[in-house]
């Protein structure tokens, strides 16, 4: 069972983020360097739990540490994250989820109808990059489980950087694209609120080593913003931001908070 905690009061909110205070010294001023927070998760919970009643779970540190290499499909994720609510006893929820939780979002509302409210951070809505994050996701996989140097790389040299994860923990995400081939995100109603926030700038461009990738997020979001609105999405374009940027409290906040609590009273 993944872990969770409860703060504040109000509409439920199921967040996946890890709410633990930021521990400090190399690990963290190494994420700073890379453009990461080490304490996203801490803020996001200290932000939202002023109105929510907020639900917070490091999923991704559960899956790190608990890997489903062969079991990670989109039903098995929704019964996780179904799994948590009902273990915090949320009958309805809201969820904010960013980049592939963002995506999990998708998947928990089109097979729930207990949910109040989507946020989706730093994925697209409609033609997200299902395709792209499989190629992406089969090449960290071939290279995973190799030795680690102790090499300095330059903060964002990530063409250069070295992949510190084991076979399992990469296989398991393989496993979740490899379900979402052929998705059709265009075919998805909903009638939910729902909000979708990521960076203009939101578009990642892989080395060699990716294959040449190019993950585009911000690009289709700005394609279809007329067409999501239409459908009922409120689109939130931040501009000049890319994916680190995009998700940070600061630019997440202003924007989640107020939106939700005027969808959830």
């Amino acid at each position: 069972m993944v872990d969770f905690e409860i703060h504040g009061a109000g509409p439920n909110l199921l967040l996946p983020v890890n709410p633990a205070a930021p521990v400090e010294g190399p690990a963290a001023e190494q994420m700073r360097a890379w453009g990461a927070d080490p304490g996203l998760g801490h803020t996001l919970v200290e932000g939202f739990s002023k109105r929510f009643r907020v639900i917070a779970f490091d999923y991704e540190g559960y899956l790190q540490a608990n890997p489903k290499p062969d079991t990670l499909t989109p039903d098995n994720l929704v019964a996780d994250l179904l799994a948590v609510a009902d273990a915090a006893g949320a009958d309805t929820f809201a969820y904010y989820g960013y980049s592939w939780l963002g995506m999990a979002g998708l998947q928990l509302a089109i097979r729930t109808s207990r949910l109040s409210a989507l946020v989706m951070g730093g994925y697209p809505p409609l033609d997200g990059p299902y395709d792209a994050m499989l190629a992406v996701t089969a090449a960290t996989h071939s290279e995973a489980g190799k030795p680690v140097s102790d090499k300095l790389v330059e903060p964002g040299d990530w063409d250069n950087a070295e992949i510190a994860l084991s076979k399992d923990q990469t296989q398991q995400f393989l496993t979740l694209y490899q379900a979402l081939k052929g998705f059709d995100d265009h075919a998805v109603q909903l009638t939910i609120p729902r909000l979708c926030i990521v960076g203009s700038a939101d578009n990642i461009q892989y080395g060699e080593r990716w294959g040449n990738t190019l993950v585009s997020i911000g690009t289709p979001v700005a394609k279809n913003q007329t067409l999501l609105e239409q459908l009922g999405w409120t689109v939130e374009l931040l501009d000049g931001l890319d994916h680190l940027q995009a998700m940070q409290a600061a630019q997440i906040l202003p924007v989640v908070e107020p939106w939700l609590a005027r969808q959830l009273g």
